[in-house]
């Protein structure tokens, strides 16, 4: 388990981490999110013992790293893909670093096949391209067997197979019980990834918990509406106090559809059972992870964006806006 308590970094006159506080449970791959400069990287690093806090504190299992018996069997982590001596070989790397713990070489062969690069171990690491390092990076955390993995950005270089092999292994390293934290800029991965997600923004956290609390909750869900008598449906549904967006017809939807914003279907469907209307189509969809986040963290951004153009009600249909 990784407990970050009341974490705080500084570094001179700005503050990187604020009064930051989370917990991670075994089992399960936590999406760690935010936007450029949010303060995941230097979280990681106060959790793996790279930096010192300023003030709170970071512990796997209840320990700090600094105070960790056998760290590299206890700690796996992915900081930096290219933190390894040009002039040595991915073998001679990962041998360097077994050595520290007294883990046998039979162990380095087999995380160089498990990472895909045996063919390539004896290769001098300044010839690795960026994905080929990734992997010589996750190989090192996977070393020691450890049960909590801490991946800073994984998937960065590795073309569509490496990027599918990430996910499968986040998720197999998971059900094996062990402690996944994996912080990205890919809201698609992490929506097929993570099983939680950590959200911070400025350095302080701004959402936490299962991913499905982001992207299913009423805020984020469109019910979708068809029927024969789309005029009846969306006067009935506005008077009920339901808002949104009719579609034009469509070779599909003949009629049109009601796009309605946080809504509950079971209550759209039982407005129009009253009503006695003729219902083709009642479904729902979710915001997407990327939406949630761009939501969640619109105020945290360093460099902003415009302003979303506004959605586009019924009201000249005889509904509410």
């Amino acid at each position: 388990m990784i407990t970050v308590e009341n974490l705080v970094k500084r570094y001179s006159h700005t503050t990187a981490v604020n009064n930051l506080s989370f917990s991670l449970a075994p089992g399960k791959v936590t999406g760690f999110l935010g936007p450029n400069g949010s303060g995941k990287s230097t979280t990681m690093r106060c959790i793996v013992g790279l930096d010192r806090p300023t003030s709170g504190r970071c512990t796997i299992g209840g320990v700090e790293y600094g105070q960790l018996k056998s760290p590299l069997t206890s700690v796996g982590a992915l900081l930096d893909g290219k933190a390894f001596h040009p002039k040595r070989t991915a073998r001679q790397q990962l041998r360097v670093v077994a050595r520290t713990h007294g883990i046998p070489n039979k162990r380095v062969d087999d995380v160089l096949e498990l990472t895909g690069i045996s063919q390539v171990a004896d290769k001098r690491l300044k010839g690795f391209s960026l994905g080929m390092g990734q992997r010589l990076g996750i190989a090192t955390a996977l070393l020691g067997d450890p049960e909590v993995l801490l991946f800073d950005e994984p998937v960065n270089g590795l073309d569509p197979d490496g990027v599918r092999w990430v996910r499968d292994l986040m998720r197999n390293l998971a059900a094996q019980g062990r402690t996944v934290l994996v912080s990205s800029h890919l809201m698609s991965e992490m929506a097929v990834t993570a099983d939680d997600l950590v959200v911070i923004g400025r350095g302080s956290l701004i959402a936490s918990g299962p991913i499905k609390n982001f992207t299913e909750s009423a805020a984020h869900t469109v019910v979708h509406v068809a029927g024969p008598d789309i005029e009846a449906m969306a006067r009935v549904l506005g008077e009920a106090g339901f808002s949104g967006m009719r579609r034009d017809p469509s070779p599909d939807y003949p009629y049109g559809v009601l796009d309605i914003q946080a809504a509950d279907r079971s209550k759209i469907g039982h407005a129009l059972h009253l009503a006695n209307l003729e219902v083709h189509e009642l479904s729902d969809s979710h915001s997407s992870l990327e939406d949630v986040f761009m939501e969640l963290t619109q105020s945290s951004v360093e460099y902003g964006i415009g302003a979303p153009v506004p959605g586009l009600g019924w009201n000249d249909q005889g509904g509410a806006r």
